[in-house]
């Protein structure tokens, strides 16, 4: 039970009216002064933290180890051109590494808990990163103290800093009037004092911030916090047991090859570089960047379709979701509250009487294009909603009422602008309505007014059977327009000595308001979208079930060609709140199994919702807004808050963030996790593909006796193909045809599972053989030298190939070269024209080990390169059937 509020004296508002706040020029004075106001590990890597990162990877450390041994062989020149190499690559890798950071720069920027301050004497909202020392705080349930800072004004605070002290209960804070705090922290006003990262889980504070980054107390032990580490996400992990087992393989055959050659040839330096060359072909270090740049460049995406990725691990589940549990209020709908119908008790000489017993009920819909007027028996109801509600509202329905009385009431005695706001009590789990208590000017008693759920209302008013059925009968009629649908009451009240609850008030039931919010235009299309994608969309509001029905049905929720038309006919698509407290957990498992739309459900409900979903084995994707959401956002595969309406601790506990609270946007992002998730497997396919016919060309003349095919510097070379293919032209590929019509994938399946790999293996075995044949054809007819150009230039069109082949995984060759993807083509005309270079520029072909490769041989190169493509295409749908080709579905 909450028990009554003591109010500020002329608002129930933390109303930024004393404090001025800073001036611009303070501001920049003070940011330069002390810095942003982060933590040592929210800061953005630098370069030198990229290239130390970068060249503590094997790969370099294999291609400075040739060098040296070019050094030590005396080939001056080739060793320079391999460090050469080096630099090119590290090069490319960061400027992969640098995009790939300032994407995830900007998403931390957007992702920064916002603060609301007041500055120049306005109210700014601004990134947490922005607020500075002196800044003005203005705080509500639901918001994380952005810095430390004194409480100088507050409503019954309470704060949650168990992220500090571990302790969970809330602890009570109290006000310090400005004139008794100081920019330092007073050892005597800890009471007083908002930690940095803590959260307010009750009242409404204004405070005034006294350090901020690495000066607030969390900054303080910002270095426990920065030893901190994330744990892997399933991707990573499945990656890195690959990583392993082929960082085994290639030591292991690196060091048999460097014995068989040794010992074949006696050339144990040539042997040393020959081990070098074959681990650099097995081990796909492209992996990390992979799984780095397209899931980071995605969630940028994302961000510019108004959904932002607080954890990029979500998108590895985004693609896979079954189920979207979603508001109805401003996600389904557009939250732009407009009072359209009103219902008031009457005599029955009123106009638009309805007859009902002794008392009538008047109903009217409400007009403001025609008219500024509205009959006296609806006055006292409009009157009391506004005085039920905040003077500056925020709630999109008080900010309705307020406009309905200024369309109507403007020039009449109903709106009391000079009346003080002295008690006011709260929504609790087991009362859905909440009450005013005014002074008014003129008289010695108070009024009190009271607003919320038609239910409650009826309950504070002790209303006969009668009653009870005359207003059930008019909810229902609003409800079924799908009307939001909010009773008021009022009553008289002498003394101050306060209620502890509102059913000691004597109250009369004035009214009903109807409230149209409609809904978004784009939503049938989503729905139906998700629909065809396999994805269940289910409705959960805290709405009447006719409410609820009647939206579902604008918004095509149920697949069926005939919906139900009213709450009665729903049967298995409803649930409400009532019925589900009825159920147990196996119960409520069966029944979301066909529910659509959950009425008159209770925040602390949701997680129930979400957890029984799970156990029916769904992936479940859930969106709140609320303090009391957090739990089930937290339990979902995939937490979704709203950007707008949504409290600082949903935002924390979700893992996507919708920018503008639309529903679209979240199918949309559903769309695009997909399509993440398909060009992470094509680029894993093509890197294990496309490792086969290097590593074996690197191992397989050696062997076999042949000249050795494959030095360091080759290997080098084509990484410059590699790693940008791998990472930028995958992720640039757009949806595969009929993304958005095959069902969701199973969250279970690994990336590179049995199919994926097999079918990978296969490419690059196919790839291998085709080389290896063509090289020894070759052999016979050229020289050592040109035939080792034949063989690089077949392993760089064979590359192009495997690029080619791995672009869609549905659809043909075809359809694929008509898709736009303007870096597979740099990428290509690149490697062309580096593939020339390297066979025609003599000094260049003379470090590369080459003699003169005719054209009509380079000719036939290229063209075994489109016969390996034209083959790959060939057995993909025949691979597809198989179960080799598996794209995710």
């Amino acid at each position: 039970m909450t028990s009554p509020t003591t109010v500020i004296p002329a608002s129930s508002d933390v109303a930024p009216t004393d404090p001025a706040g800073l001036s611009t020029a303070q501001v920049a004075q003070r940011l330069q002064q002390d810095g942003p106001n982060v933590l040592p590990s929210d800061r953005q890597r630098g370069w030198r933290a990229i290239t130390r990162e970068t060249l503590s990877d094997p790969m370099f450390a294999l291609l400075l180890g040739a060098g040296v041994l070019y050094f030590l062989l005396g080939d001056l020149q080739e060793g320079l051109i391999l460090m050469g190499l080096v630099l090119v690559v590290l090069a490319l890798t960061l400027y992969q590494e640098g995009k790939t950071e300032h994407a995830l720069a900007s998403l931390r920027d957007l992702t920064s808990p916002r603060a609301l301050v007041v500055r120049d004497g306005k109210p700014v909202r601004i990134a947490g990163r922005d607020v500075v020392r002196g800044d003005i705080l203005l705080l509500a349930e639901g918001d994380r103290v952005a810095a430390d800072a004194l409480l100088i004004r507050g409503t019954d605070v309470q704060l949650d800093e168990s992220l500090l002290t571990g302790e969970p209960h809330p602890v009570d804070k109290v006000v310090m009037s400005m004139a008794a705090s100081s920019d330092d922290h007073p050892s005597q006003s800890v009471k007083s004092t908002l930690f940095s990262g803590t959260l307010l889980v009750r009242g409404q504070a204004m405070a005034r911030v006294l350090a901020t980054g690495v000066h607030s107390e969390i900054g303080r032990i910002g270095a426990a916090l920065d030893s901190l580490t994330a744990e892997p996400s399933p991707l990573r992990r499945q990656t890195a047991q690959l990583v392993q087992v082929l960082a085994v393989v290639a030591v292991v055959a690196s060091v048999m090859l460097v014995v068989a050659f040794g010992l074949q040839r006696g050339d144990w330096l040539g042997a040393l570089l020959a081990g070098i060359a074959l681990a650099m072909a097995l081990l796909p270090q492209e992996f990390s960047v992979v799984l780095t740049v397209i899931p980071a460049l995605g969630a940028w995406r994302l961000s510019k379709h108004q959904v932002l990725t607080r954890r990029i691990a979500a998108i590895e589940t985004l693609g896979a979701t079954s189920v979207l549990c979603v508001d109805k209020t401003g996600t389904l709908t557009e939250n732009r509250m407009t009072v359209v119908r009103l219902y008031a008790e009457a005599p029955a000489s009123s106009v638009a009487a309805q007859p009902d017993g002794q008392v009538q009920g008047c109903s009217m819909a409400v007009d403001y294009a025609t008219t500024t007027e509205l009959p006296e028996t609806f006055h006292t109801l409009v009157e009391f909603s506004i005085l039920a509600s905040v003077s500056t509202p925020f709630d999109p329905m008080e900010k309705a009422f307020h406009r309905l009385g200024q369309h109507f009431l403007r020039d009449t005695e109903h709106l009391h602008r000079d009346w003080t706001l002295l008690q006011q009590y709260g929504l609790t789990q087991e009362l859905r309505a909440m009450s005013h208590v005014w002074k008014a000017v003129d008289g010695s008693a108070h009024v009190v007014a009271a607003k919320g759920a038609p239910e409650a209302i009826v309950d504070l008013c002790h209303m006969d059977a009668a009653a009870q059925a005359r207003v059930a009968a008019a909810v229902d009629d609003m409800a079924a327009q799908g009307l939001r649908v909010l009773g008021v009451a009022q009553a008289r009240f002498e003394g101050v000595d306060w209620p502890a609850i509102e059913h000691d008030f004597e109250f009369d039931f004035v009214g009903l308001l109807g409230l149209a919010d409609p809904l978004r235009p784009e939503i049938p299309d989503a729905v139906a979208q998700a629909h065809a994608a396999g994805i269940r969309v289910v409705m959960i509001t805290g709405d009447y079930p006719a409410t609820a029905t009647a939206i579902a049905r604008q918004a095509r929720l149920h697949r069926d060609s005939e919906p139900f038309r009213k709450p009665d006919e729903a049967g298995a698509w409803l649930l409400t709140g009532e019925a589900m407290s009825q159920l147990g957990d196996v119960q409520l498992q069966q029944r979301m199994t066909t529910v659509s739309v959950c009425a008159r459900i209770a925040p602390t409900q949701k997680l129930r919702i979400v957890q029984a979903l799970k156990a029916n084995g769904e992936v479940v994707a859930m969106t709140g807004d609320g303090v009391n959401d957090a739990p089930a956002l937290k339990a979902a595969h995939v937490g979704v808050a709203m950007g707008e309406r949504g409290t600082d601790v949903a935002r924390e506990a979700a893992s996507v963030v919708l920018l503008n609270d639309n529903f679209a946007a979240l199918v949309h992002a559903v769309r695009l996790g997909r399509r993440i998730f398909d060009n992470l497997r094509k680029s894993m396919s093509y890197i294990l593909a496309v490792h086969v016919p290097i590593a074996g060309m690197a191992l397989l003349p050696v062997l076999l006796g042949w000249p050795t095919m494959l030095f360091p510097l080759h290997i080098a070379f084509l990484e410059l193909v590699i790693d940008p293919a791998c990472s930028m032209v995958f992720e640039n590929e757009p949806d595969e045809p009929g993304l958005m019509q095959r069902q969701p994938r199973n969250v279970n399946t690994p990336l590179l599972g049995g199919e994926t790999l097999a079918w990978a293996l296969a490419q690059g075995l196919g790839s291998l053989a085709l080389v290896l044949l063509a090289t020894w054809w070759c052999l016979g007819h050229l020289s050592e030298g040109a035939a080792r150009a034949f063989a690089f230039a077949m392993l760089v069109a064979g590359n192009l190939a495997l690029i080619l082949a791995n672009r869609a995984c549905r659809g043909s060759l075809l359809q694929s070269l008509r898709v736009p993807n303007h870096t597979l083509w740099l990428v290509c005309a690149a490697a062309l024209l580096l593939l020339g270079f390297s066979l025609y520029v003599p000094w260049l072909a003379g470090l590369f080990k080459f003699a003169y490769l005719p054209w009509p041989w380079l000719g036939v190169a290229l063209a075994l390169g489109v016969l390996l493509m034209l083959v790959l295409e060939w057995f993909k749908p025949r691979a597809a059937d198989a179960g080799g080709v598996s794209c995710p579905g």
